[in-house]
C-alpha cells in the first residue's frame, strides 16, 4: 500500500473469510460456521486490535535532563514544569484518533510521577504542585473526561533504587509500586513491561509470572504487554514497521523477555504459533522519546507510511508524543498529530465497495455468502466451501454498478 497526503479513495473489503472466531449467521440457517483456527484472540485483545492507532506519554526526569536515559542520580527539585495539562495530551490523543493513551509512570531512572508510598523519589519531593502533585492521577481523570481509555508504563528496571539487584527486595517493591497504580486510578486497559536494560546493568531476576498474576487479580480485563506478552508482544523494533507477513501468533516458550536476539521472530510471528500474542509498534513522533528542544516532529508523509507498515500489518500502532519541559504538548507536534488524524480520516472515510456487487468462487450457505464481505458489520464474513480451496483456490469479485472509481489503498480484513 501506499500514497501521500492526497490520498482520498478507498476500497475496502469489510472482512474476508480465514477461520471463524465469531458467528453471526442469517436468522433460520441450518449451515454452521467453519470451525476456528486455533488461536484465537480472547475479547479484550479483539478490542485493543480494533484500536489501530494508540498513544504514548514519555515524560518525566528524562524531559529535564535533555537526555533519552537518566542515570537514577537526578534531584527531583528537577522536576517542574510550570504549566502540565493532561487534557491538552488527551486533546492530542483524541486528534490522532487514538482511543487509549499509555503514560510512563516510572522510565529507568527510578522517578514516580505518582506519590508512590515506597519511594522518596517521586513527584512529591519535587517543587511541582508543592510536593502534592500527581501526574499519574492527572492523566488518568483527563483520559476519562475527555473518553480516551488509560494505560500505565512501569519500567522494571530502575537505577535509583538501592533494591535493585535484590530478587527478593525489588520484587517485592515493585510489586507494591503495581498493587498502587492498578488500585488508585480506576479502570486501566493496558499495562506496558518494558524489557529494555543496558548492557552493564545490574543483574536482576525479575518475577514476571508474579507480576502477571497481580495484575490479573487487581485488574481481570486489562491487556499485559512486554516481549511476549501474554496478551501483546512488542513487535521486535522501534520504528513502527511490522514484518511484510506479520502472524498474530507465536510460540511464547521461544521468547525471554529481554534477550537480544529475538527481534526478526518478534517482527514476523509464527504461522505455527501455539498462542495469540499479536504485536505493537511503538514509534515517537519526533525522533527521541522523550522531548528535547533541537527535535522536530516526523512529516506527515512519514507518518502515513509508519500507519500502512503497522496498522496495514496486522498491528496496533502506539505513536508516542512526548510533552515538554512546560508539561504541554508542543504546537508543532500538536498539528502534526491534527493533520496525521484527519489524514487518516480522510483516506478511510468514503468506502469505494459500498454498493458494490459480491461474486465469489463459493459460498458455505446462509449466513456467510459473499456479500457479507460489504455489510460494513465486522461480527460476519463471507466463507467458502473446503472444497473450493483445495480445487481452485479461493477469490472474491466486486463489481460496481455504474461508474469506475480510481483509488490507492485497498484494505482487507481477515476474520
Amino acid at each position: 500500500m501506499g500514497g501521500g497526503p492526497s490520498m482520498s479513495l478507498l476500497c475496502y473489503y469489510c472482512l474476508v473469510f480465514v477461520a471463524g472466531v465469531v458467528a453471526a449467521a442469517g436468522a433460520g440457517t441450518s449451515v454452521p460456521p467453519p470451525l476456528p483456527v486455533l488461536p484465537i484472540p480472547t475479547a479484550a485483545q479483539l478490542a485493543w486490535q480494533r484500536r489501530e492507532v494508540i498513544m504514548f506519554f514519555h515524560f518525566g526526569m528524562n524531559t529535564f535532563t535533555d537526555v533519552e536515559r537518566g542515570t537514577g542520580a537526578e534531584n527531583p527539585a528537577l522536576f517542574a514544569p510550570a504549566a502540565l495539562n493532561a487534557t491538552q495530551w488527551m486533546d492530542a490523543a483524541a486528534a490522532a484518533g487514538a482511543s487509549l493513551a499509555i503514560l510512563v509512570a516510572k522510565h529507568h531512572d527510578g522517578f514516580c510521577l505518582w506519590p508512590s508510598a515506597y519511594t522518596a523519589h517521586s513527584v512529591r519531593a519535587s517543587p511541582w504542585r508543592a510536593g502534592n502533585g500527581d501526574v499519574v492521577g492527572e492523566f488518568t481523570a483527563a483520559a476519562r473526561a475527555r473518553g480516551v481509555d488509560a494505560g500505565l508504563y512501569l519500567s522494571p528496571w530502575d537505577l535509583h533504587d538501592r533494591r535493585y539487584g535484590q530478587e527478593v527486595a525489588y520484587n517485592e517493591y515493585y510489586m507494591a509500586q503495581l498493587h498502587e497504580l492498578l488500585t488508585r486510578y480506576g479502570r486501566v486497559w493496558e499495562i506496558w513491561f518494558d524489557g529494555n536494560k543496558g548492557t552493564n546493568a545490574t543483574k536482576m531476576t525479575y518475577h514476571f509470572q508474579e507480576w502477571f498474576d497481580t495484575v490479573r487479580q487487581l485488574q481481570g480485563s486489562i491487556n499485559i504487554f512486554s516481549d511476549a506478552g501474554p496478551d501483546i508482544r512488542w513487535v521486535g523494533d522501534e520504528k513502527g514497521f511490522a514484518g511484510t507477513t506479520c502472524w498474530s501468533a507465536v510460540n511464547q516458550s521461544s521468547i525471554t523477555i529481554g534477550s537480544a536476539g529475538i527481534e526478526k521472530y518478534l517482527n514476523e510471528g509464527d504461522p505455527r504459533g501455539t498462542e495469540w500474542v499479536p504485536p505493537e509498534c511503538d514509534v515517537s513522533i519526533r525522533p527521541g522519546w522523550f522531548w528535547h528542544r533541537n527535535e522536530t516532529a516526523k512529516p506527515l508523509s512519514q507518518l502515513l507510511n509508519i500507519y500502512y507498515n503497522s496498522v496495514g500489518r496486522n498491528c496496533v500502532l502506539l505513536l508516542n508524543a512526548p510533552p515538554n519541559a512546560t508539561g504541554l504538548i508542543d504546537g508543532a507536534d500538536m498539528a502534526r498529530l491534527r493533520e496525521f488524524g484527519a489524514a487518516v480520516k480522510r483516506i478511510f472515510g468514503t468506502d469505494l465497495a459500498e454498493g458494490s456487487r459480491a461474486r465469489a468462487s463459493s459460498e458455505r450457505g446462509g449466513g456467510f455468502e459473499a456479500g457479507k464481505v460489504l455489510d460494513g458489520r465486522e461480527e460476519t464474513y463471507w466463507a467458502p466451501t473446503a472444497e473450493d480451496g483445495r480445487r481452485n483456490g479461493y477469490w472474491i469479485e466486486l463489481r460496481r454498478p455504474a461508474g469506475a472509481r480510481a483509488f490507492n489503498v485497498v484494505r482487507i480484513q481477515e476474520h
